[in-house]
């Protein structure tokens, strides 16, 4: 039985991980700073819910330091949470910038800085450890407006291949998933052509990225280590020119 914590696991890509891992036997915990949709996960999961805003350093190494001292270990963080977004750069403030950062990238260091510290402390006895961190295809394609989320997804990115080479010595393999167009809304109104514009003829949804943090976290997979994974249907892979 794996332990795992998993942020913004109230909805989304975040509730489909924690009832991924929750469905194969693991002891699996959550935060989220959506307590009504919280409160709902765990009851269908049994999962242990912190309810927390990530941006609260404090409450989120409390969250974490409770787990450790409660569990022994972690054996699996999944830092997922985070936000979109998108303002216009000549009307978006440098608050809104450093709130996107807060949310999305600081989190996946103070969580995974912990994990190392412990690790540390106890002598790396246990050989197995999993960070995976949810990057996304903004790492590498932009529009306008999105600044504030394409810096924070290429530093989770470039933050991954950090860690794995820091954590090596503690067994922890570290790598992220950069997801494309995932729907995780049933009320998305989705078009033939929206499904047609993947290769894989459908838009994702939140079980693809689930079933690849799976993947990743399987003992088999340990020689995967520092890399980002695009889940995306395929769409990256196209040569898209405008239209005659």
């Amino acid at each position: 039985m794996r332990r795992v914590f998993v942020t913004g696991g109230g909805h989304g890509i975040g509730r489909a991980i924690v009832e991924a891992f929750a469905a194969q036997g693991d002891r699996v915990a959550f935060c989220d700073i959506d307590i009504k949709r919280g409160e709902q996960v765990a009851a269908a999961t049994e999962a242990r819910f912190f309810a927390l805003d990530v941006c609260d350093k404090d409450a989120l190494e409390a969250a974490v330091q409770t787990l450790l001292d409660e569990w022994g270990d972690l054996d699996v963080i999944v830092n997922n949470v985070g936000v979109s977004g998108f303002e216009s750069i000549t009307t978006t403030t440098v608050e809104h910038f450093d709130a996107v950062l807060n949310t999305n990238l600081r989190p996946v260091f103070i969580t995974s800085r912990l994990l190392a510290m412990h690790r540390e402390k106890m002598g790396a006895a246990n050989p197995y450890g999993r960070i995976v961190n949810m990057c996304s295809t903004r790492y590498l394609q932009s529009e306008a407006g999105s600044e504030a989320y394409a810096a924070s997804k290429g530093g989770i990115w470039s933050l991954t291949h950090a860690l794995a080479v820091s954590l090596a010595p503690y067994h922890i393999t570290v790598n992220c998933i950069a997801p494309g167009w995932i729907s995780v809304s049933e009320s998305e109104f989705l078009r033939p052509e929206d499904h047609a514009f993947h290769l894989s003829g459908r838009v994702g949804c939140a079980r693809d990225i689930a079933h690849t943090c799976l993947f990743l976290c399987d003992e088999k997979s340990d020689f995967i280590n520092g890399q980002c994974f695009t889940v995306d249907g395929g769409v990256t892979k196209k040569m898209i020119y405008p239209e005659e």
